[in-house]
């Protein structure tokens, strides 16, 4: 019997599934980080502190280290690779590698040196409490160099998902939540008896941790037979590619990080903790984001550059529909789950220590506001890449300028009333909008994809998500374990597994035969023909 040849969905879902299993281990040790960080800080101003200085290289991160910069060295990686020798490939890895190491360091520097007023720009309501603006400057620069050491290793992972390499890459985030956890909470545990302030201990271990996600990397890097040397033309057709690519597409992240930066400028004018709170409900909203929907990213890049580069154009939008199907298929019920369960997850999670009953009712508020965003959040995560596989950040630009607008007059009319939930809400609405807008664009760019079996499925994942939901919600109210750990534990998990039986049976009743089969392959029930 000849076999059956492997599609693009299936092949999406195979590769997800490695990503999948590697960042399902980092969410894990990123919730672990987290539980550290609210057992010894709880939501007060060491915690505001640490979350505005984290986030100050860190929006310059999100623009090199998971968005045009990668996106753009994979495209141009994947054309060498095709159409160019090996000495010619490794000339491309050195020169780019060598002018990233030189520009970030740059701006690591004058990031160190002008901390305090990137701090008052960011947070100025920070100056009102006596001694939260030096502490946060300090820690900015402890962690600014993070922003190189994350660059660097995201162009790693990069090269490594086109050599079909996606386990070890994805797992090294593991090892950044790792040494946050080690090195962090051991040093804030021993700095405070030297006279520093225990969160100077975990700033190091985040700067540690960034060390570690790029040294994992590179014994799988020169397995490959790539070497990196200092090398430097500004003059290579293939620096300059990249360079045309992530221009403009850096001119359009920059948008997110904008609407990042005004998100965080308007926390820092609510209640003391609002910035913590928002913080914790959405590194819990990026466990899904980062299960699903980066997984399914890097899963697809290399796949759609191929065929974008090949002009298989059919293909390419049967791949993207087929990603998207799978995104809405795990992102939409987790999404009802998370609005339901919010407070048993938040309290069973992080409600120890210095961290109250109260933090976990204002992390919940926050929590239900974003999640009413994930679906879309995984979604532009498939989708933005393609716009880079073919060539085009124009759109991406624009999408992302109009959400800004979008984003401030939302915070302006909800704030007073919602407070920092004005703020979860402001960036769902946005992120929804930014979807919508890009894949209308990008259906009459690509003179179309199979948008009817992308609607049909959406609505049958939508009822049975409903469903589960309706299931979930009864059995909470026949169940009533306790508000202790173990109570929390029972409660969180009888949830989550009616919810999961409920929606399987659901979608099986719906016949959703597209998300069936990739789930079933994602779990390795099935194999390929």
């Amino acid at each position: 019997m000849p076999e059956r040849k492997e599609t693009g969905a299936l092949r999406v879902a195979k590769s997800a599934k490695s990503v999948s299993s590697a960042v399902f281990l980092s969410r894990i040790f990123g919730l672990v980080r987290e539980q550290v960080l609210a057992v010894l800080f709880g939501a007060g101003t060491q915690m505001d502190a640490y979350v505005v200085a984290f986030r100050i290289p860190n929006l310059l991160r999100d623009l090199f280290a998971e968005g045009a910069l990668s996106s753009a060295f994979v495209t141009v990686f994947t054309e060498y690779e095709h159409s160019r020798n090996r000495e010619e490939t490794n000339r491309l890895v050195s020169n780019v590698f060598t002018a990233i190491f030189i520009i970030l360091a740059i701006i690591c520097f004058f990031g160190i040196v002008f901390s305090k007023k990137l701090v008052l720009i960011m947070a100025p309501e920070f100056s009102l409490v006596p001694g939260k603006v030096m502490l946060t400057t300090n820690l900015t620069r402890i962690m600014f160099p993070f922003l190189l050491l994350i660059s660097l290793a995201a162009l790693l992972m990069g090269l490594l998902n086109t050599k079909g390499y996606f386990f070890i890459p994805s797992f090294a985030s593991s090892c950044f939540n790792l040494g946050s956890i080690i090195i962090g909470g051991g040093l804030a545990l021993i700095v405070p008896s030297l006279g520093y302030p225990a969160i100077y201990g975990m700033a190091v271990g985040t700067l540690a941790g960034g060390g570690l996600q790029l040294l994992i990397q590179t014994p799988v890097f020169k397995k490959e037979g790539f070497r990196v040397k200092p090398f430097l033309d500004l003059k290579d057709p293939g620096l300059r590619k990249i360079g045309k690519l992530i221009i403009p597409a850096i001119v359009g992240l920059s948008a997110t990080q904008i609407n990042i930066f005004v998100n965080t400028n308007f926390a820092s004018r609510c209640a003391e903790g609002s910035v913590a709170w928002l913080n914790y409900a959405f590194r819990l909203m990026q466990f899904p984001i980062g299960l699903f929907g980066v997984a399914l990213s890097v899963a697809t890049l290399p796949l759609v550059a191929k065929q974008a580069a090949t002009g298989e154009l059919e293909e390419l939008g049967e791949t993207l529909a087929s990603s998207l199907t799978l995104a809405f298929a795990l992102t939409l019920p987790a999404a009802v789950g998370l609005w339901i369960l919010a407070d048993p997850i938040i309290a069973l999670v992080f409600q120890h220590g210095r961290f109250t009953s109260f933090d976990t009712a204002m992390t919940g508020q926050a929590l239900r506001f974003y999640a009413v965003g994930l679906m879309a959040y995984s979604a532009v995560k498939i989708i933005v890449p393609v716009y880079y596989a073919l060539n085009d950040t124009k759109w991406p630009v624009v999408a992302s300028f109009v959400s800004v607008g979008l984003n401030i007059i939302i915070i302006l009319l909800t704030i007073d009333r919602f407070q920092h939930r004005a703020i979860a809400l402001s960036t769902s609405v946005t992120i929804i909008f930014n979807f919508l807008f890009l894949s209308v664009i990008l259906y009459r760019k690509m003179g179309g994809y199979p948008v009817m079996r992308l609607f049909s499925a959406f609505l049958k994942i939508a009822l049975a998500s409903a469903v589960m939901g309706y299931g979930v919600i009864m059995a909470q109210g026949l169940f009533h374990p306790g508000t202790g750990t173990w109570g929390l534990l029972i409660k969180v998990f009888l949830g989550v597994s009616i919810g999961i039986v409920v929606y399987l049976t659901a979608v099986t009743a719906l016949g959703l035969q597209e998300a069936r089969e990739i789930i079933s392959r994602l779990i390795g029930k099935t194999k390929p023909g």
